[in-house]
């Protein structure tokens, strides 16, 4: 099974969510990995504190022109809907980051002056964490494309029981790429009006994907009650409902799993675990 925890903005506890559920269900017997794909910020380590047994770079495909054998012809230039590689006066140039890595170019040059060169992303680190399996993702600082590692990370995922994937917040191509063939995704929002806003997209884009989804509501008792209203309405289900408590705030900010700190909230996510499995189990 794999659940992915999304959000449709930062900062509303969603590594909170996706760090202690995965901790609970490893606790209760399933074999369980981590994987952190908010690979320009992962944080996941900070509360899993892993023992990283192997770290790969990875890379992406992009064009390089051999001056020797390019007649200027500009087959590539046209063929490129990104403007990743132009012609210029009597120079070809190539833009790495508009690049899709598609090798469109190499297929339409006559005379064979395009071959491909890897390009450095980042790397993805593989280990675990007790009986937590884990992987994340590091882009490169100054790096654009991060979906292609992404996809790096979820294939490093080993055969296990439970899958967590930490996603990017928001709703773009990051988001869909990590949420992508996942048998149930948590939405986590908070009670305010920029949860509410954000929320909505987010519901928009799993509906889009014909996801199955619930919500997690962090910070529940602040006293904002449209989240609900709009769940209510939508027919959505909220799936756990997380307390403003300076508890929680202190032991996420000292990189702590909440249930192993402060074990009276240990049946709070369990109880989120159990319901997502009947959810899954009644589709």
């Amino acid at each position: 099974m794999k659940i992915s925890v999304a959000s449709g903005k930062g900062g509303t506890g969603k590594t909170l969510v996706a760090v202690n559920l995965a901790f609970v269900a490893s606790e209760n017997g399933a074999s369980t990995a981590y994987l952190d794909c908010d690979v320009e910020a992962p944080n996941g380590h900070l509360f899993f504190r892993p023992r990283i047994d192997k770290s790969e770079p990875v890379h992406r495909m992009i064009p390089s022109v051999d001056e020797n054998k390019c007649r200027l012809c500009g087959d590539c230039a046209e063929l490129c809907r990104y403007n990743s590689i132009v012609c210029v006066g009597e120079q070809v140039l190539v833009f790495p980051d508009l690049c899709q890595s598609c090798g469109g170019c190499l297929l339409v040059c006559p005379t064979g002056a395009i071959s491909e060169v890897p390009h450095e992303l980042g790397l993805i680190e593989i280990g675990s964490a007790g009986s937590v399996e884990f992987v994340h993702g590091k882009l490169k600082v100054g790096e654009s494309k991060s979906p292609p590692l992404i996809k790096k990370v979820k294939e490093a995922a080993p055969e296990v029981d439970l899958i967590i994937v930490d996603t990017p917040p928001g709703t773009s191509c990051p988001v869909v790429e990590s949420i992508r063939a996942s048998d149930f995704v948590l939405l986590v929002t908070e009670p305010t009006p920029f949860g509410l806003h954000d929320l909505k997209l987010a519901v928009e884009m799993v509906r889009a994907l014909e996801l199955p989804f619930g919500v997690v509501l962090n910070r529940a008792d602040i006293g904002d009650e449209r989240v609900r209203s709009y769940c209510r309405a939508g027919q959505i289900e909220i799936l756990a409902e997380i307390p403003e408590d300076r508890e929680i705030a202190g032991a996420y900010s000292r990189g702590e799993i909440l249930c192993r700190s402060i074990p009276k909230y240990k049946s709070l996510f369990v109880g989120l675990w159990n319901a997502v499995r009947e959810s899954e189990t009644s589709k």
